[in-house]
């Protein structure tokens, strides 16, 4: 007997590598990154690197309203 392409004993087919990608200088990282950022612009998200993120720092703290720092 053959199966059909997903079948398998473990509900389908293993899941894609998720990478995360900085919106910024395009850095990928195959997990999740704890000094990574995430900012969600127009409602979608957008991710950038520990490097990034401390190189524009100011103009990212810009963007907040006072109550957040």
């Amino acid at each position: 007997m053959t199966s059909r392409p997903g079948d398998s004993d473990h509900g389908g087919s293993p899941a894609e590598p998720h990478f995360l990608v900085c919106a910024h200088c395009g850095t990928r990282a195959e997990e999740p990154q704890p000094t990574w950022i995430c900012s969600v612009e127009n409602g979608v998200r957008h991710y950038f690197c520990d490097a990034c993120a401390r190189d524009n720092l100011r103009a990212i703290e810009g963007r907040l309203d006072s109550a957040w720092w």
